[in-house]
């Protein structure tokens, strides 16, 4: 086993097997690449903000969005500007990891051990590894951004799903296992577009709009599929591969008993939050017709 560029506890991560000098550095610049994006992403945003809030006429803007709502950015509070911000580099991380934990779970043959023979619980690469660092490099601003201004941003249920969320990511990094089950629930992030979506119309005004009805609904299925029906699949998973999951090293062992648990247990909470909303905003849509 090579040495890694900074020292870890070797009890720690005794026989793991995922630590060598190559790929220490590629985890170190994946993750320094996660904050940077994110950071070139939050200046690129404030500044198309300044650009545009004094400009008349109504744009397109990823096809969600137009720059007409950029015409209001002058007028939105110190706290909304920098949520606006805040949310516009979520939305590209949730693409990201989505995207990319969907390629490797249904098209890519490094997480089926049916192409290599391998145990699934013990399957990595160097193109998840990237992916997870560049995570984890997000969560990291997200998180700093969170502190800086909380509660604005998030209250502690936020800082809970960051804190689980970069432990396992990191965890399971430096570990090489389980990496199937971090693909399955970062591909979960497919629904932060859909909130984001959500606060960008209500601060515009647009509650009343269909695109808003839309989207709700769109969040709501979303949320059952990837956040509820899903995580139903990955404890079938597990329990269907436990013979493999008892063989990962301890630690990684009693977090992933641990951890997803907690993460059902929020993400039923929002369901059932969002559930409540969708149905409020369909009630009104119909009393409006």
């Amino acid at each position: 086993m090579g040495e890694f560029p900074f020292p870890l506890p070797h009890d720690f991560l005794s026989n793991t097997g995922n630590i060598g000098p190559t790929k220490g550095y590629i985890w170190l610049v994946s993750v320094f690449s996660g904050i940077i994006i994110c950071t070139i992403i939050l200046n690129w945003l404030l500044l198309i903000g300044i650009a545009f809030r004094d400009i008349d006429g109504v744009y397109k803007l990823t096809g969600f969005i137009s720059l007409q709502f950029f015409k209001g950015y002058g007028k939105l509070s110190s706290a909304q500007r920098v949520e606006w911000n805040n949310r516009g580099f979520s939305t590209f991380h949730a693409l990201l990891v989505a995207s990319a934990s969907l390629y490797f779970l249904l098209l890519s043959d490094e997480f089926d051990e049916n192409s290599h023979g391998d145990p699934i619980v013990f399957s990595t690469s160097t193109l998840s590894d990237i992916l997870f660092g560049i995570s984890i490099g997000y969560f990291l601003s997200d998180l700093a951004m969170i502190l800086w201004h909380f509660p604005a941003l998030g209250g502690l249920e936020y800082l809970l799903h960051h804190g689980l969320s970069m432990y396992s990511i990191f965890l399971s990094l430096i570990s090489g296992q389980a990496q199937v089950y971090i693909l399955m629930v970062l591909f979960t992030e497919m629904t932060t577009p859909f909130i984001n979506l959500r606060w960008y119309l209500d601060v515009a005004g647009q509650k009343n709009s269909k695109l808003y009805t839309y989207n709700g609904i769109a969040l709501f299925l979303g949320w059952l599929v990837a956040r509820v029906i899903l995580f139903i699949f990955f404890f079938v998973h597990m329990f269907i591969h436990f013979d493999q999951v008892k063989k990962m090293f301890p630690l990684c062992f009693y977090s992933l008993l641990v951890v997803p648990p907690v993460l059902t247990m929020m993400n039923l909470f929002w369901f059932w939050k969002i559930a409540k909303g969708m149905i409020k905003t369909l009630s009104k849509a119909r009393h409006r017709q």
